[in-house]
């Protein structure tokens, strides 16, 4: 079964080259392959100490993050190795300061796994969340290199509980331990006899705590707050933002809003600017301007939603209206700040929390988004009261790096 698995993930790596002229995205994964190994030899020498981490896109990385800052702070005489899947993930953090090498993850056929751990050859080996590639573990397992899966989530619909997930199963005998987020993946481990296992919760709490302990000021984003109710809204797509912009242009003028897309390509944010009534300003246009005289700030760039967050009043997270589902809504929860999400987010558990815990609103239609946003702006005492529930909720979850650290 394995050998066909890598002749399939052979056969989609040429198809793959092929669909790449046509698609940029696909282009950018396949080009971006392509000088992984010599940017391996370039930077991790044969002498060297490494340690590996495997993250699927950016939220697992940033999952991941405290984790790997710490095992730098423990561990300063070896390299810090971080590897990528997905464009979204490596383009994004490929300049990232607390690794010594960051590439893209070559495709998972039994050459490039040999050829990878080889070049890499890590002392130990972390795989974030999920992405479980059966010839890279089964290369771990045979040099025997201790290998842990952090901040885990398991599903009965993965292919390790299903009957033909045989050769799957047998990659995780790679995994010296697993941290899983939740009892019901502890539980799911158990039933295929992986007792090295224990429910350590997710780092993202660790990591969304330390924002805090940060300096968060943005005097350009405080300027045009001007001491006004501010909602942000965070990676957002279209769906949110026909809805958002309905409300925005019929709302108050008392009320601020800052739109930071998920998808910043000009067409699209200029789009929003030409749909929006209210007086808008760029954040690539705001030299020279008085940000206080503006009713809407569009966020065309990456990498400042995080410190935004701390100047909201409410907080839109996007994504609600898709699949697999809503965005990360701890960054403003750290801030104790309202949340009001779309309906697809069953497929995350601090969403699912914050909901029943009534820190975080999920709305349907226009009508929801209207009531849950009205009745925030005028009732400080309710921002104020689903705010604490939040901030609460994060402090209380943190503690999965202490536990991952100390079996180390």
């Amino acid at each position: 079964m394995l050998l066909i698995y890598s002749v399939i993930v052979s056969i989609a790596g040429l198809l793959l080259q092929i669909f790449a002229f046509f698609i940029p995205k696909i282009n950018l994964f396949v080009t971006g392959r392509k000088d992984v190994f010599s940017t391996l030899k370039s930077k991790i020498k044969p002498d060297d100490k490494t340690i590996w981490f495997h993250a699927a896109s950016l939220g697992e990385y940033e999952q991941g993050l405290p984790v790997i800052e710490k095992m730098k702070e423990n561990h300063p005489n070896h390299k810090i190795i971080v590897s990528f899947f997905s464009p979204s993930g490596y383009e994004v953090r490929k300049n990232n300061t607390v690794a010594d090498a960051t590439v893209y993850l070559p495709l998972d056929t039994m050459k490039n796994a040999k050829k990878f751990i080889q070049l890499a050859h890590p002392d130990l080996v972390f795989f974030i969340k999920y992405e479980f590639w059966p010839n890279y573990l089964n290369e771990l397992k045979k040099q025997q290199i201790p290998t842990y899966l952090i901040s885990g989530i398991f599903r009965e619909k993965q292919a390790f509980f299903k009957w033909y997930g045989g050769f799957y199963r047998k990659a995780l005998e790679a995994f010296t331990y697993f941290f899983v987020q939740n009892e019901s993946s502890l539980q799911l481990l158990h039933q295929l006899g992986k007792n090295n296992a224990v429910v350590s919760g997710d780092t993202r709490f660790d990591r969304v705590a330390t924002i805090l302990e940060k300096d968060n000021t943005l005097d350009f984003i405080e300027t045009f707050k001007n001491n006004t109710t501010t909602i942000v809204i965070g990676s957002s797509w279209p769906k949110d933002e026909e809805l958002l912009l309905n409300f925005i242009n019929s709302s108050p003028t008392n009320c601020k809003y800052i739109i930071a897309p998920h998808n910043i390509k000009r067409e699209q944010i200029q789009q929003l600017k030409t749909n929006c009534v209210k007086k808008v300003v760029f954040f690539s246009e705001k030299e020279d301007k008085n940000l206080a005289d503006y009713n809407v700030f569009i966020i065309d760039t990456i990498g400042i939603l995080t410190k935004i967050y701390s100047y909201a009043d409410i907080a839109y997270v996007g994504g609600g209206f898709g699949h697999p589902g809503v965005h990360n809504i701890l960054e403003p929860a750290t801030f104790g700040i309202p949340i009001i999400i779309g309906p697809h987010y069953s497929h995350f558990a601090e969403a699912i929390d914050l909901v029943d815990l009534k820190g975080c609103i999920t709305i349907n239609n226009q009508t929801e988004l209207n009531k849950s946003l009205e009745n925030l702006i005028a009732n400080t005492s309710e921002r104020i009261k689903m705010g604490k529930i939040c901030a609460q909720f994060v402090q209380k979850n943190k503690g999965a790096v202490n536990q991952i650290l100390k079996y180390i």
